[in-house]
């Protein structure tokens, strides 16, 4: 049992990089062709395309025009990780950062936020880690409370965000404070935000607390990992054509499903010998891509 158990919470683990929830993306037949690998191309450019701003395609399956950079350090907040270039995004995206690490300042303990992976230069899949963080509208944010915002650039490589989970995600841990309940709240009341992932636990000790309004809890989704840091995802910006949003979450403040998902981590199914071994994702290639992803590809 110990070892399924760790079996259930590696594959959680490893689904928690993957794409987080159904997307289907129209493919432009421009690609049909191009066999080459997305991710090494994409992981190659070092910039932003020179075209006007859009989120094209969709989380798990797109890339991003004329992204801009989060600045490294901000008044309320720090990019982290800076060595993977990952601070880019659409403008709707870097606007509601700052607002939301405005909002974090203003929290006992928090002097804003510390900022984890946003999206490469040109969106697209990534060298490594998500499958997400595509199309220029999703961002990390961490769940360590930043005292100080000067951090070195060699010390945003080696610190570490905490976890805030316990018992593999079912409950909380002493980490957790109401300050990131009211953080949360505020990061998923925000009409530009399509939902917010964190870890099965959280969700629960949220709804057991929340009281009020309790609307906001519904773009709280529970999934694997996010215990260091929780994931928010933006809804597609207002004219973007290209843009495929992911289907609303359920009527409802979700709770009912957060604690089924607590409910089988502290008591799994049995395994099914029957069941076949899961099928490794493939790469996804440039063909497999919306088609205006080879324009912000080549656009110099």
């Amino acid at each position: 049992m110990v070892r399924f158990i760790a079996a259930v919470i590696l594959a959680g683990t490893l689904a928690a990089c993957q794409a987080e929830g159904p997307e289907t993306v129209s493919v432009s037949t421009q690609n049909l062709n191009d066999t080459r690998v997305a991710k090494f191309l994409f992981g190659a450019q070092p910039t932003a395309s020179p075209q006007s701003p859009a989120a094209i395609g969709g989380f798990s399956r797109g890339c991003q025009a004329g992204a801009e950079q989060l600045a490294e350090t901000g008044p309320t907040w720090q990019a982290m990780r800076l060595s993977r270039n990952r601070n880019w995004a659409q403008p709707i995206t870097i606007d509601y950062v700052q607002d939301l690490s405005r909002f974090a300042a203003t929290l006992d303990g928090w002097a804003g936020l510390y900022v984890g992976d946003m999206s490469q230069p040109r969106g697209g899949p990534m060298l490594t880690g998500h499958a997400s963080h595509q199309s220029g509208l999703d961002a990390d944010i961490w769940m360590l409370p930043p005292n100080r915002l000067n951090l070195t650039v060699a010390e945003r490589e080696s610190i570490s965000s905490i976890s805030m989970q316990r018992a593999g995600g079912a409950f909380v841990n002493s980490s957790w404070t109401p300050q990131h309940e009211a953080l949360l709240r505020a990061a998923a009341s925000d009409p530009r935000v399509a939902r917010i992932f964190v870890f099965p636990g959280a969700k629960v000790a949220m709804c057991n607390s929340a009281t009020g309004d309790r609307e906001w809890l519904r773009k709280i989704r529970p999934w694997w990992g996010h215990h260091y840091h929780f994931h928010v995802r933006l809804n597609c910006p207002t004219g973007d054509r290209a843009c495929v949003d992911q289907e609303p979450p359920p009527p409802g403040d979700g709770c009912d499903d957060a604690q089924a998902w607590v409910d089988r981590i502290l008591n799994p199914p049995p395994p099914d010998p029957t069941a076949p071994p899961p099928t490794p994702r493939a790469e996804l290639t440039m063909a497999q891509l919306p088609g205006q992803c080879l324009d912000v590809l080549n656009a110099n």
